[in-house]
């Protein structure tokens, strides 16, 4: 039987990722913070997003390739930054970075991966992103930039919207810390899982290991937080310019939610904003991203790169994300359910489940490239 008729939606990936992840890793990695209501608003609020179909349109063939921020894409979807990815699943940097070289869609790596960019880096292509948490130590941040760009990352994504950690609440419910600690639980539940299990066997206790140059790594490093948190700052505005300042290729910004924050951010040099709210994972407060999209979009004007995540599980959801506003989306763990469910081609198959619909989608609307979703869009307020 074809991926195609096991799993033929993204949930299905989900369901059956969760019986080979083990509970404690689940807990982390699919979970939000609080009462995880940002995440729940971000999925209602998207879809009350309704497209109108066409009729008589004929027959043209959709067009996904998509040139952004001076790459051509496969698809304006891109495989997202999470952190301790390797940690979700064994060797997970590795296989999503091979997925988006393969597949030619981008990888966006996180500060905080289990890997380092050295070892992800001939794995790339040229689909190569990396995602930045701001290193209080400009010298730091500096020998990181070159690390990256000696690895073959081309586009810098600087997350704004971590001052600090959020309490997660699934989180501590399994007595989950960083480092990690290895109690007889956390053996019990990893030997539950055995395909997790044997993928681990033989790897070091996973941390983010990119931070092993600059601090000494052990248990009582950073107490109860992973070391890369030991070492950030939370950025303001001048951060913003003097890390424009030092890395020079593409620069986006993400977890931007109010429009006069990326019109600044857009004068200040900013290439592209990604409208986010952190998957729901910081602030259960925050609005769903979709609601902000169409602000940001009026304010920074019909030309400037906005990318999009947020509750995307379909390829509909992508149509949705750029009918509002968005010209390129992410997903990060749909990408990570594909590798629980079924490994490297579990990760390729999410991006076929995205396509296929898109382009079926498209004969609905009467619309040969994905931007043209725009003149489609029908009504975008819950009800």
């Amino acid at each position: 039987m074809t991926l195609d008729y096991r799993f033929p939606a993204i949930e299905d990936l989900r369901k059956h990722a969760r019986r080979r992840i083990p509970h404690y890793m689940w807990e982390y990695f699919d979970s939000a913070t609080g009462d995880e209501s940002a995440w729940h608003r971000s999925e209602t609020a998207l879809d009350a997003v309704t497209l109108m179909p066409a009729v008589l349109a004929g027959d043209a063939p959709a067009e996904l390739e998509t040139a952004f921020l001076g790459q051509t894409y496969s698809a304006p979807i891109g495989i997202g930054p999470v952190g301790m990815s390797g940690a979700v699943w064994p060797d997970a940097e590795r296989l999503l970075a091979r997925t988006g070289a393969a597949q030619r869609i981008p990888y966006a790596m996180s500060t905080v991966s289990v890997a380092t960019p050295e070892e992800i880096g001939p794995h790339l292509g040229d689909m190569g992103w990396y995602q930045l948490y701001a290193p209080a130590s400009g010298e730091m941040r500096r020998d990181i930039f070159a690390r990256v760009r000696d690895a073959g990352f081309h586009t810098l994504v600087f997350t704004v919207d971590v001052p600090d950690l959020s309490w997660r609440e699934r989180e501590k419910r399994v007595g989950l810390k960083n480092p990690m600690p290895i109690t007889p639980r956390i053996l019990w539940q990893t030997a539950l899982r055995p395909t997790y299990a044997r993928g681990m066997l033989g790897r070091p206790v996973p941390r983010p290991r990119l931070f092993d140059k600059y601090i000494h790594h052990s248990a009582t490093a950073a107490g109860d937080k992973h070391v890369g948190l030991t070492l950030r700052t939370a950025p303001d505005w001048d951060y913003f310019l003097r890390l424009r300042d030092e890395w020079d290729g593409p620069l986006v910004v993400k977890g931007v939610l109010e429009p006069a924050s990326a019109a600044r951010l857009k004068a200040d040099g900013a290439d592209a904003v990604w409208v986010s709210n952190h998957g729901g994972r910081q602030f259960s407060a925050a609005p769903a991203p979709i609601m902000s999209l169409p602000g940001i979009r009026e304010i920074v004007g019909p030309d400037y790169p906005l990318i999009y995540d947020g509750a995307i599980r379909s390829g509909t959801d992508v149509l949705r994300a750029i009918a509002m506003g968005a010209d390129f989306v992410f997903l990060g763990r749909a990408f990570h359910y594909g590798l629980g469910a079924a490994g490297a081609d579990g990760a390729a198959h999410v991006l076929r489940l995205l396509t296929e619909v898109m382009k079926l989608d498209m004969s609905q609307l009467g619309i040969t490239r994905p931007a043209q979703a725009r003149t489609r869009l029908a009504t975008t307020k819950p009800m």
